[in-house]
């Protein structure tokens, strides 16, 4: 049976480098290398930024986002409310101390979990692993779509390209899913905004995401362009 654990693959951290009560940077430092290295020992992969900005460029990798309410250049709250608004990955925020009302606004803004500090690190390994139970449920069917050599598994979200496993982001993975899952059709550039990028997208994402997806799969024949309609799953 596979643990809970083993589901958490990516994990963001994104966290400032200093403490409440405490001026030297590099304690703050010391930390979040610290969260990290207990995180790698589990087997996830996890990535420290010291600001909301960074962490907005990266989360899109992830399995799971802790955020830090105390960040130098964004409110904490408003990066996980953008996070939210794109997208349902598992966000658990921390605070240096104990507020009701910090609490309230952490959930309002999409928070699945919320810890002040000091808080010990099998807590929120514990925590971490309730959030992943919540959020993905063991799969009960396999589902794969096969499309001549391409395989994508939507269950594990991994694709496979004659047998090679292609990385792709999260976005690019929800693309790739939405087009085959509607083979020798196309699918209009509205719904691919309105579907995979909510209330957070631009024109240009959609052209971004597209063209990633290209150079990953070796073929700019995987993904048709329909003029003035949308896009459809090509064979490669």
């Amino acid at each position: 049976m596979r643990c809970y654990p083993a589901l958490i693959r990516e994990v963001v951290l994104c966290k400032a480098t200093f403490t409440e009560g405490v001026s030297q940077p590099q304690h703050g430092t010391r930390e979040k290398e610290e969260l990290i290295q207990n995180l790698r020992r589990r087997g996830s992969e996890a990535d420290g930024v010291d600001t909301g900005g960074a962490a907005l460029q990266v989360y899109e990798n992830a399995d799971l986002v802790i955020i830090d309410l105390d960040l130098p250049d964004l409110d904490g709250l408003e990066v996980c409310r953008r996070i939210r608004s794109a997208c349902d990955i598992p966000i658990i925020v921390t605070a240096s101390q104990r507020s009701e009302l910090d609490c309230v606004l952490a959930f309002q803004a999409g928070a699945d979990d919320y810890v002040s500090r000091p808080y010990g690190c099998r807590e929120l390994m514990a925590r971490m692993d309730a959030v992943m139970r919540r959020a993905k449920p063991k799969p009960i069917h396999t589902k794969i779509i096969s499309h001549g050599p391409l395989q994508i598994d939507v269950n594990s979200r991994e694709v496979r390209l004659d047998g090679r496993r292609i990385d792709l982001t999260r976005k690019e993975f929800d693309l790739l899913h939405l087009l085959a899952s509607h083979p020798n059709t196309v699918v209009s550039r509205k719904l691919l905004m309105r579907q995979i990028w909510k209330d957070s997208w631009s024109r240009r994402s959609v052209d971004t995401h597209v063209s990633s997806l290209r150079n990953k799969l070796g073929s700019s024949r995987w993904i048709i362009t329909v003029r003035g309609v949308g896009f459809r799953l090509g064979s490669g």
